[in-house]
């Protein structure tokens, strides 16, 4: 049975976000059988500039058969670019007849606009989250997601994140074997779990200077004691409603969120690498039991404490 997957783009588009998941799709083609048909549309046809100034043939979105998969790819000029009414009717018929409707990275504002993320949780990538929420606050925005499905629509982080979507849907249709296979030839994990974090510390995110920073370095001085809005606001010196708001406009997140990120940014590693209790490792960085450490880590990373150690002694495939 024939899928096709169609690109939907628009100038100043991401190729990457176009390339990544296409290459995993076409090698499905080529290695193992499968029959995906691709093809690249946009608002008026003809060449399409992507964020690098390289020109990309496209045609004119038209009639959406049964059976396809609509990717809208994200792009640096995707949270401001008009869908204009037929465009948003594209996307809306492309949800129904069984089909599945996708974004990657900031396409996430595209399919926002045309209604289709309305009640859902979706993420897109970390430094528009705030603005994705802000601006359709009838989305439920999860910044802590590689990917997450609701239905028959699809949402991926930024860039590289459309990989792990694109092998999560190659496994929908074909089977783990072949996903697994076709990450094995792209040399990337089979696969990152959606429930992964988009990031390894929440520090890399902030700011490299201002209130939002100097606060987490405060937190991670602190990960042992309770660490409250209202004691977190008077760090930086504003009122807790401020402080919420400037929080969360600079990371995505809520502070409480993020802190719990941050304590198990340092103890994962604790997790992993060592044998030491995970009661000591979840009393150092403040989450109190090793029960509520377990939870958290199911939460954030889809996997339990023990789960997670025990994968990182597990001998890895060649």
């Amino acid at each position: 049975m024939k899928r096709k997957i169609t690109f939907f783009v628009y100038p100043e588009f991401e190729l990457l976000d176009l390339s990544g998941p296409c290459s995993a799709f076409n090698l499905v083609n080529e290695f193992y059988g499968g029959h995906y048909e691709f093809s690249v549309v946009s608002a008026t046809g003809g060449a399409v500039l992507d964020r690098a100034g390289l020109s990309l043939a496209s045609e004119k979105f038209a009639e959406v058969g049964d059976n396809e998969t609509i990717v809208a790819v994200g792009g640096p000029t995707a949270h401001a670019y008009d869908l204009g009414a037929s465009t948003k009717a594209f996307l809306c018929e492309s949800s129904g007849q069984g089909n599945r409707v996708v974004s990657v990275c900031t396409g996430a504002f595209l399919l926002a606009a045309a209604g289709l993320l309305d009640g859902r949780r979706a993420t897109t990538h970390w430094r528009y989250a705030g603005l994705l929420q802000s601006r359709y606050p009838k989305v439920l925005v999860d910044i802590d997601r590689i990917y997450i499905k609701e239905g028959n629509i699809c949402t991926a982080a930024g860039l590289t994140a459309g990989i792990d979507l694109a092998l999560m849907l190659i496994e929908d249709d074909f089977g783990s074997s072949v996903a697994k296979n076709v990450a094995k030839d792209m040399v990337v994990y089979h696969r990152r779990l959606g429930g992964q974090s988009q990031f390894s510390a929440i520090l890399d995110i902030t700011p490299t200077s201002g209130r939002v920073r100097d606060v987490l370095c405060y937190a991670r001085e602190h990960l042992r004691e309770p660490l409250s809005v209202e004691r977190l606001a008077e760090v930086a010196c504003i009122s807790p409603r401020q402080f919420s708001r400037t929080f969360f406009n600079a990371t995505g997140m809520t502070p409480a969120k993020a802190i719990e990120r941050l304590r198990l940014d340092v103890a994962r590693p604790r997790i992993e690498e060592t044998l030491e209790p995970l009661e000591q490792i979840a009393r150092d960085v403040g989450l109190g039991s090793a029960e509520k450490l377990c939870r958290s880590c199911l939460h954030v990373f889809g996997r339990t404490s023990q789960e997670l150690r025990r994968a990182a002694r597990k001998p890895r495939d060649g």
